[in-house]
């Protein structure tokens, strides 16, 4: 197999832990689902927030989906002026046989129009 890394976003309604966490997990599940993906594939998640998510971190729903041993990194972006609000951000490595071209990135909820060249329906 070989590495390759697959990008996501979702944007969540509130700074809340609970909205944090179920934001992430929705997002990594469907990072899985749509990549065939076990969790033994996941090499490392780096996950960022837009500075006006501050009430938790998106690591815990990663343990939560079983990725006890996969290396997490979590971070704040930089503040941008116009910036869509209320973002996590993913970059996951991952063991795979796709191609670059298909692997399926996920962007979910508003965060899909970060992205509408991919198909929301993937």
């Amino acid at each position: 197999m070989v590495v390759r890394a697959v990008r996501g976003a979702t944007q969540v309604e509130r700074d809340d832990p609970d909205a944090i966490l179920g934001g992430t997990r929705e997002l990594l599940s469907e990072i899985i689902h749509r990549n065939g993906l076990a969790v033994e594939d996941i090499i490392s998640v780096l996950f960022t927030m837009t500075p006006d998510l501050s009430s938790g971190f998106p690591a815990p729903a990663a343990r939560e989906l079983g990725l006890v041993t996969v290396p997490l990194l979590c971070a704040t972006e930089i503040d941008v002026p116009d910036a869509m609000p209320m973002v996590i951000r993913v970059l996951a490595h991952i063991h795979t046989e796709r191609s670059p071209a298909a692997v399926a990135h996920v962007y979910l909820r508003g965060a899909a129009r970060l992205r509408p060249d991919l198909d929301a329906g993937q």
